[in-house]
């Protein structure tokens, strides 16, 4: 029988949590440094589809909005997944993509 999966309650993604450990911006770019596929296969849903939108640099919003997740779980979620060391936080400034940056204002005049 194949196994279903219901899309599970913010709180419950976020163990009730607002706060992240760090300042996480909505252009804050993040990237899963070096996949795995075993680790990926024991997240929830929801942070599976995060850690894997993340393959490639992405912003914040960009993977908000590609995983329909709202901004504050997603937030949380990267939080917790760079807390394992599974997903990094580029916080250099010299790293930051301007086509990424016209790919969120387009995707965000969209949501408008």
């Amino acid at each position: 029988m194949p196994m279903t999966y219901w899309k599970v309650r913010p709180y419950v993604l976020t163990a009730g949590r607002t706060r992240t450990r760090q300042p996480l911006l909505v252009h804050t770019l993040v990237s899963v440094p070096y996949y795995d596929a075993v680790f990926a296969s024991g997240l929830l849903p929801e942070a599976r589809s995060l850690y894997e939108h993340a393959r490639r640099a992405r912003s914040v919003a960009e993977l908000s909005a590609v995983c329909g997740m709202s901004l504050g779980v997603t937030r949380v979620v990267v939080d917790d997944l760079a807390a394992t060391d599974r997903l990094m936080i580029h916080t250099d400034a010299h790293l930051l993509d301007f086509r990424l940056l016209e790919r969120l204002r387009d995707g965000l005049r969209k949501l408008a």
